[in-house]
């Protein structure tokens, strides 16, 4: 005789919902209501006669590590027109030139602000404004400088009519690519059941549009009669977990099974734990194969595997060793690609002839970014920062004491924890105990890859249930890892890591709503070669939320773009540039396959009126350019 109100946190569990009390034979009834709300926990109350209940109670969702937000769309940061005065650019009309600035100058009784390029023989190009859509970066084929073009002259005409002409063969090879993978035969998934639907709805927090987007896309080529090969690209902490979590569980729904390849054992233990935790009220089995797992348990899991009992399996290098066998393998989803040796590139190339693959990336490796530019492989990208997230306040400078100190008493007084980066496992346990005299009241732990299996186990478990204060370790942290409590790591040597490691780096940090601090740290006595320093002020110029993707460009600049397409090729990017040298042939696809390329707008908006930014009011010339 009670009166029962049933909430759910949106349509898709209220649908959910109807359909399991309806097969039941409970609704529709008088006394039963479902309705759209947020109740983390119900109530009876017996004077009304009358029982609330949440949807976490019918779903089995006690435990939330985070609160439920909704997300909030921002302007998407990639590429951003990072110019600076001394930089070269390229002009779609006028070729190589140099930027020299933002200048005012005053026109007929008006102010209006000019971007000034410099050209061959001290000519000056300016433009206005509202047409720097004309103008990209230069990044090369080398590290070499480009030659300024002249104003009026012919050569830049001659140089794009003779990259336009080369890339039509590259475009004709692209497009045979894409017709051989359309044309191949894979598994067809079949359309979302009611289990998918219900373990979407229990999803704790709110897609962003980029995410839900990715999530179609994803399902829409696992549906489709030819092999998936979709890259998606998303800064750290931005849901990309999520996105392989719904595919793996769509795949085993059709009794297909799902590999998932981790460059790193202490990432497979983490992956292991948030695709149980997410998949635990079903009845499929997730399992992982490292060096973590015991030999015995190895091959138990192994023969389970073959025998098709284990749905998905986690797991490093490990799972493309000759004695894996799946009984029916639908879908691969690897996990940071660039961190595969060759060897292990050329096992992936032949599965992804036979199965759907997903390959998920924070920073894309130059030939990666390059296919995706192009539109020669699938790229899904997820830019918008979750709602609260704040970018991680970076510094790079020389080794100090000092700064350390207040760096670690800041972060254990608010309750946080520390990873400290020593990437040398040979006087590694000397830098712990130097850091327990300084610091004789934390609790200080060591993680390597050449620790005992079950102590570093031990050790990453004790750290992300918070009993470890700072953890000092090498680069075995770098892929992955979700310790929302730890937010700040202090990098020594930073000099010495590429760009995509220090980006991976810093993203251990700042995965929650807190400020989180990355120290990278240089020897004060050393001088820093050429490429040391680019990377190191590339990185603390790319702090801000979404820099992945303008990180990897320019990687790209201070790699040189030549090497990802050969030799033939080579001279004409090192001619136009990569982003021109992309946008032609982005062109020359489209012309091939019948369509016309959508031109750059050329229109201009002119005012009677004084069009210009105070300085007062946004002084960096990149952001006056956006």
């Amino acid at each position: 005789g009670y009166r029962v109100l049933i909430y759910g946190h949106n349509p898709g569990e209220i649908e959910r919902l109807e359909e399991i009390l309806s097969e039941k034979g409970f609704y529709p009834h008088k006394n039963l209501q479902l309705m759209m709300g947020e109740l983390d926990q119900g109530f009876i109350w017996d004077e009304p006669r009358l029982v609330v209940l949440g949807d976490s109670e019918i779903f089995s969702r006690y435990r939330i590590p985070r609160p439920r937000r909704r997300y909030t769309a921002t302007i998407p940061s990639l590429p951003r027109a990072d110019y600076h005065p001394g930089d070269y650019v390229v002009h779609l009309d006028h070729g190589v030139g140099k930027f020299l600035g933002i200048r005012s100058i005053s026109s007929e009784g008006r102010e209006r602000e000019m971007l000034v390029i410099g050209y061959a023989e001290g000519a000056k190009l300016y433009l206005n404004l509202t047409q720097s859509h004309l103008v990209s970066r230069y990044l090369g084929a080398g590290k070499a400088n480009p030659k300024l073009d002249r104003l009026g002259g012919n050569r830049w005409l001659r140089v794009k009519i003779g990259a336009e002409r080369a890339v039509k063969d590259l475009a004709g090879d692209l497009l045979e690519l894409q017709a051989h993978r359309a044309a191949t035969r894979g598994h067809s998934f079949p359309p979302d059941n009611a289990w998918q639907k219900e373990f979407e709805a229990a999803f704790i927090y709110q897609e962003t549009d980029e995410q839900a987007r990715a999530i179609i896309e994803v399902k829409e080529d696992m549906e489709a009669s030819r092999p998936m090969d979709r890259l998606l690209c998303g800064d750290v902490g931005y849901g990309k977990t999520e996105v392989a979590i719904r595919a793996a569980f769509k795949a085993v729904m059709d009794g297909k099974q799902t590999a998932i390849l981790v460059p790193t054992t202490v990432l497979a233990q983490q992956h292991l734990r948030t695709f149980r935790d997410r998949i635990s009220d079903y009845p499929v089995r997730v399992e992982a194969l490292s060096r973590l797992v015991s030999s015995k348990e190895q091959a138990k899991i192994i023969d389970d595997l073959a025998a098709g009992t284990v749905d998905i399996v986690i797991g490093t290098h490990r799972l493309l060793q000759n004695d894996i066998a799946f009984k029916s393998l639908g879908l691969v989803i690897i996990d940071e690609e660039q961190r595969f040796g060759v060897r292990h590139k050329e096992k992936l190339k032949r599965m992804k002839k036979l199965v759907d693959v997903l390959t998920l990336t924070a920073t894309p490796i130059p030939r990666t970014l390059y296919l995706s530019l192009t539109g020669a492989r699938d790229l899904s990208s997820i830019t918008t920062p979750p709602q609260d997230r704040l970018a991680v306040e970076t510094r790079v400078m020389p080794y100090n004491p000092e700064v350390v100190k207040t760096a670690v008493r800041r972060e254990v007084d608010r309750g946080g924890q520390i990873f400290y980066l020593h990437n040398r496992v040979k006087d590694i346990e000397t830098v712990r105990s130097k850091l327990e005299i300084r610091f004789p009241d934390l609790k200080i732990a060591v993680g390597h890859g050449q620790m005992d299996d079950k102590e570093l186990a031990g050790a990453m478990e004790e750290f992300a249930a918070g009993t470890i204060d700072l953890l000092v370790c090498t680069t075995i942290i770098e892929s992955g890892l979700d310790i929302p409590n730890a937010n700040t790591i202090i990098i020594e040597n930073a000099h010495r890591f590429g760009l995509a490691d220090l980006y991976q780096l810093r993203g251990r940090v700042g995965r929650y709503k807190h400020r989180a601090y990355a120290y990278f740290f240089y020897p004060p006595a050393i001088y820093l070669e050429d490429g040391a320093r680019k990377r190191l002020r590339a990185i603390e110029e790319f702090s801000h939320l979404g820099a992945g993707y303008g990180l990897a460009l320019r990687d790209l600049e201070i790699r040189g773009a030549g090497n990802i397409l050969g030799r033939e090729q080579h001279g004409h990017i090192a001619a136009v540039g990569f982003d021109l040298y992309c946008r032609l042939l982005r062109e020359s696809v489209t012309r091939l396959r019948g369509e016309e390329p959508k031109a750059p707008p050329r229109s201009t908006i002119d005012f009677d009126l004084p069009v210009t930014i105070p300085l007062d009011y946004v002084g960096t010339e990149s952001q006056r350019m956006e």
